[in-house]
């Protein structure tokens, strides 16, 4: 695909999508980093259910290391592995307050190092809570990379590498949500809406078929 396929594709998303950003429910980068690692093999609404309930009362690494983990898997509970998910937060919990003085870090190096969070939750917390041009590939991101032909590659990492030396830097930091809003109500797994699709005749793959 070549440059000018690629901006006319972020254009007409960005078009369409006029105010890309997640779906998760947040008011501090804690309270996402929390809302992003119990998202993981979970939707945004059952996620959103839980941490209505859960950040009115614990909205702060202390406040949530002070529930204890039994106490946050009351909270959790519906949300699929929510045992590993309580160790996990209650670990980071802790890290965050002995080596960062409670507040979440803006270096993938250091939110890395948390329990819970891989590269792909340490890009969503780069791109949506600190505005870093990073692009954290989850399922719909590799579907739509790989059906338009923007980024072509059989492993998560690959696609990433692709998207960040191909996507225009006017469309850089839009991107991320741009692709997981476009993949999640357009471009779906099953039976996507090609008919309605702003880049269909760009898309490489609804062109050969």
């Amino acid at each position: 695909m070549n440059d000018k396929t690629r901006r006319e594709i972020f254009a007409r998303l960005a078009a369409a999508i006029p105010n890309p950003q997640t779906e998760l429910h947040y008011k501090t980068p804690f309270e996402l980093l929390i809302a992003v690692v119990l998202s993981a093999q979970a939707t945004d609404k059952s996620v959103n259910k839980a941490t209505a309930e859960l950040f009115p009362v614990a909205d702060t690494p202390a406040a949530i290391l002070a529930l204890g983990e039994e106490g946050l898997k009351a909270y959790i509970k519906t949300i699929g592995l929510f045992n590993s998910k309580a160790r996990h937060i209650i670990a980071l919990c802790r890290i965050l307050l002995e080596q960062h003085g409670g507040t979440v870090p803006d270096r993938r190096e250091a939110l890395e190092k948390l329990p819970g969070v891989g590269r792909k939750t340490a890009n969503v917390m780069l791109n949506t809570a600190f505005g870093h041009p990073t692009i954290a590939v989850d399922t719909h991101i590799f579907r739509v990379a790989n059906r338009t032909g923007l980024a072509s590659g059989k492993t998560v990492l690959a696609v990433e590498k692709q998207l960040e030396a191909g996507i225009p830097a006017a469309y850089k930091k839009d991107a991320h949500h741009l692709l997981i809003l476009h993949g999640r109500y357009t471009c779906t797994a099953r039976r996507p809406k090609c008919a309605v699709c702003p880049i269909s005749d760009l898309c490489e793959e609804y062109t050969k078929t």
